[in-house]
């Protein structure tokens, strides 16, 4: 018997463990603050890294000019690696995401990956005197320009596909 009491005492005590345990969580949980809004996305400024990439690329690297303020430049960078990399991410007005990609990647790849598996349509648009490709996809919608040699300039993103036009005719190359 005194087995049985033991072992009725260890189960009775680890239950009460647990209770006190769940309890101090939950006092815990009261009383630190914390916040579940969404957080502000942070503005980046992106001269200093076009000024760079503009004199590192061998291609005229693209960058929007004249959009109105509540775009968003958010992500900016430049690898001059293997295949000359530029990437300029945005959120557009309706914080949508939109991103200005280019590299000397060979283009089907290049599309790919940067478009996340994305489908050309077979539509084509004109956009400030320059044809571009819609793409459509699961995640990702993008516009690729034609007729550009040794490097691919793609604009792609969550945006609809009158937010990533406003971008595509926005970009300035000089």
């Amino acid at each position: 018997m005194a087995g049985k009491n033991g072992k009725q005492k260890t189960a009775r005590d680890m239950i009460l463990s647990m209770g006190v345990i769940v309890l101090v969580a939950g006092v815990i949980y009261l009383f630190i603050p914390h916040d579940d809004s969404p957080r502000e996305t942070k503005r980046v400024d992106y001269r200093v890294e076009l000024l760079t990439a503009r004199r590192a690329a061998s291609y005229p690297v693209a960058a929007p000019d004249g959009l109105p303020d509540a775009w968003k430049a958010t992500s900016v960078r430049y690898q001059g690696d293997e295949f000359e990399a530029w990437h300029l991410g945005f959120h557009d007005p309706e914080g949508e995401y939109v991103a200005v990609e280019q590299s000397t990647q060979r283009r089907p790849v290049f599309v790919d990956e940067r478009t996340q598996g994305a489908k050309e349509t077979g539509r084509t648009e004109k956009i400030d005197g320059r044809t571009w490709t819609r793409y459509a996809g699961g995640r990702y919608d993008a516009l690729v320009l034609e007729g550009t040699k040794g490097s691919t300039t793609v604009v792609t993103g969550t945006a609809s596909f009158a937010q990533l036009t406003k971008m595509a005719d926005a970009l300035k190359t000089e």
